[in-house]
């Protein structure tokens, strides 16, 4: 989102919940998103726009086994449920061989907000949708096309950022996502969805349970009423244990 994967609530309805519970794999789920009701700048979803979107929704689940998650959530931290999804390992979701009738959806939910961005390539809503349901396909390296173009508009944003970060964890590119995560504290310390990435990306992305602890003790430290605070101190307490081990 516009969340890899790691634990964190999604609050656009495109995005699923994909919390991974154990150390070798990365909690992929995603990050707060921009709403995803319609706007006044050509966005706006008709009936027909909004039933294919569920219909993309419906199958990506299927396929996926994803949890999806509804639009108004504002909890900053990992949804309640969790689900075993795809591998959390970098660069292997992409190696996935793509369902046909996913496919199909995903180019129909996209069509109306590609039109909205060509009409207006600043549509920051738009953009970030565009992200969320190429993440949710699978199609990272386009989503993270689509969070760049938004971040050039709202650089600040933690959210996307982080989602933008996670979608390169699942490129296989963990340096990328450890930079787009430690920019996304630059501007919001403590943000507590992008420290829960953060602290996989580099336990499973660089072998460094160290800052994986550090990453969830400051977690906990600016987020002491975190939803999910006793998972996060198993992988704490996992996380030490690898690194006891050298």
């Amino acid at each position: 989102m516009n969340e890899a994967k790691v634990s964190e609530v999604r609050t656009n309805e495109t995005k699923s919940n994909e919390t991974r519970t154990n150390e070798t794999k990365m909690n992929e789920t995603k990050t707060g998103r921009s709403p995803s009701t319609p706007n006044s700048d050509g966005a706006a979803w008709t009936s027909t726009q909004a039933y294919v979107l569920a219909a993309f929704c419906l199958l990506l689940g299927v396929a996926l086994g994803y949890l999806f998650r509804g639009s108004a959530s504002t909890v900053a931290g990992p949804a309640a449920a969790t689900t075993q999804a795809a591998s959390g390992q970098p660069g292997q979701a992409q190696q996935e061989q793509p369902d046909p009738a996913v496919q199909a959806a995903l180019a129909q939910a996209v069509a109306p907000l590609l039109e909205a961005v060509n009409k207006d390539p600043k549509n920051f809503d738009s953009l970030v949708k565009l992200g969320n349901l190429y993440y949710d396909g699978k199609q990272f390296p386009s989503a993270i096309q689509y969070y760049e173009r938004a971040l050039t508009i709202h650089p600040e944003n933690p959210d996307v950022r982080t989602d933008m970060g996670t979608a390169y964890w699942y490129t296989g590119d963990a340096e990328k996502a450890l930079a787009a995560m430690e920019t996304s504290l630059k501007y919001r310390p403590g943000h507590p969805q992008t420290l829960f990435n953060l602290g996989w990306v580099r336990w499973q992305g660089k072998q460094d349970p160290k800052g994986a602890i550090e990453a969830w003790q400051e977690l906990l430290k600016a987020n002491p009423d975190y939803p999910q605070k006793q998972e996060v101190e198993q992988y704490i307490a996992k996380a030490k244990e690898h690194a006891s081990r050298g």
